[in-house]
């Protein structure tokens, strides 16, 4: 990974045991353009300073001159310290904090319809200023087609669909916004609404189908890498059956991605609860059913499914292996907090200091091992438990460093040379010259 536009990175690094290496770098904020007319690097207007404060030294392990793999952290949302709610502001802070991760939440799918007027025939949602056109209804053979596209050309007679969701303004935004992002290297990612029902347990499948591929929408305007959705309850329906419908439900959302031409992958993250489709089996059954379909490993879910699963570092390492071979050995998106559990479900989320589920096997874990990942934290402390989890992963690394390596063996001890024994005459002779 290069250094990011308009950031300067000095980079010192120290080799670890199996080709791994520390990176402590010192990056400085890039320079905003505040002369008139003038424009900043992702395009923004003057007057639109970027809010970033100082320098910010970082030591984490990420592509330096060995190549090593990525370990990212944020929050699911904007930081609760960050004094602004926007998206802007929430990136900003997530900067100023030295955090480099932070996934976007979907919170409300609600629409508004209107008619297309003169002004957007021809243009495209992706060009319609102040909102988010998620879908254009067009009437085919007497019949009212959707189309969920961003390029999609509006014609006359069109009816727009827009979403009411608070993200941003419109996708002109969203893309300054994901410009901002990656020159502040932070990795955006997007959370569809919490509630679905990708079974059709309660006939709510199609709503939520479209839901996530309106979160794709956003996600492409942000170049997001991935979209990240649950996928619903079992209800009273067969296990098989459900899985089976779930399974066709994410084929039809991967196809209307390609056809949209959406980059972002669609990511399916694992449930806390046994009534609630998403266990480590299932997850890795569906991606496997489902080509192109990624897991999303939540920590707490996982642990609290197993009845306390992760206690050791070996722990960690066989859950990640599986879920690295299913996406490919490529990047892992995970979620990590405290919980609460009793009889392998979630009770609820605590603080990481709070539960039984520990940071620090965690951490050895991703030193022994080259994965590629971003840890989302959804503590209820968000970013503090994200900052948290960062000091941890540094301690251990710096402990690391300090620590001899396995195969070097501690110096011998000298022995001490023997002392010749004296005779009886010997020492009756030292005692006289004492005396004298």
């Amino acid at each position: 990974m290069g250094t990011p536009k308009g950031l300067t990175e000095i980079n010192v690094c120290v080799a670890l045991p199996g080709n791994r290496a520390a990176s402590q770098a010192v990056r400085r904020p890039p320079k905003t353009d505040v002369g008139a007319g003038k424009t900043g690097p992702s395009g923004r207007a003057a007057g639109k300073p970027i809010n970033i404060r100082a320098y910010r030294i970082i030591v984490e392990r990420w592509p330096g001159p060995f190549g090593e793999p990525v370990i990212r952290f944020g929050p699911s949302g904007i930081p609760l310290s960050c004094k602004g709610r926007t998206l802007r502001d929430g990136i900003e802070d997530i900067h100023n904090l030295g955090l480099t991760a932070m996934e976007v939440q979907l919170v409300r799918v609600n629409l508004n319809e209107r008619y297309a007027g003169d002004e957007d025939v021809g243009r495209t949602p992706r060009d319609i200023p102040d909102e988010l056109v998620v879908q254009v209804g067009r009437k085919e053979d007497r019949k009212e087609v959707l189309i969920s596209a961003l390029d999609t050309k509006i014609e006359k007679g069109d009816v727009l669909y827009s979403l009411a969701s608070g993200i941003a303004r419109d996708y002109h935004e969203l893309e300054e916004l994901g410009t901002l992002a990656r020159e502040l290297d932070i990795e955006l990612t997007l959370h569809t609404p919490y509630y679905m029902d990708l079974a059709d347990a309660d006939g709510l499948a199609e709503k939520s189908v479209q839901s996530v591929i309106w979160g794709g929408m956003l996600a492409e305007a942000m170049n997001a890498p991935i979209v990240i959705t649950h996928l619903g309850m079992f209800g009273e329906l067969d296990p098989k059956e459900a899985l089976n419908r779930i399974g066709k439900n994410l084929r039809t959302i991967r196809d209307a991605y390609k056809k949209a031409k959406i980059r972002s992958h669609l990511g399916i993250e694992a449930s806390g609860r046994t009534e609630v489709v998403g266990s480590l089996d299932e997850l890795l059954s569906l991606v496997k059913n489902a080509k192109g379909v990624l897991p999303v490993l939540n920590f707490a879910h996982v642990h609290a499914r197993g009845f306390g699963l992760f206690k050791r570092p070996e722990d960690f390492d066989d859950v990640l292996s599986k879920v690295e071979k299913a996406s490919d050995g490529g990047h892992i998106h995970a979620h990590f907090s405290g919980v609460e559990h009793a009889d392998g479900n979630e009770l609820r989320y605590t603080p990481i200091k709070k539960g039984d589920l520990r940071f620090e096997p965690l951490a050895e874990c991703l030193l022994n091992d080259d994965y590629d990942l971003t840890i989302v934290s959804s503590s209820p402390l968000l970013e503090h438990d994200a900052m948290y989890m960062k000091v941890i992963l540094e301690r251990v690394l710096a402990k690391r460093l300090v620590r001899p390596p396995k195969s070097e063996k501690p110096p011998e001890k000298m022995e001490k040379p023997e002392k010749p024994e004296k005779s009886v005459k010997d020492l009756k002779e030292g005692k006289a010259e004492k005396r004298r």
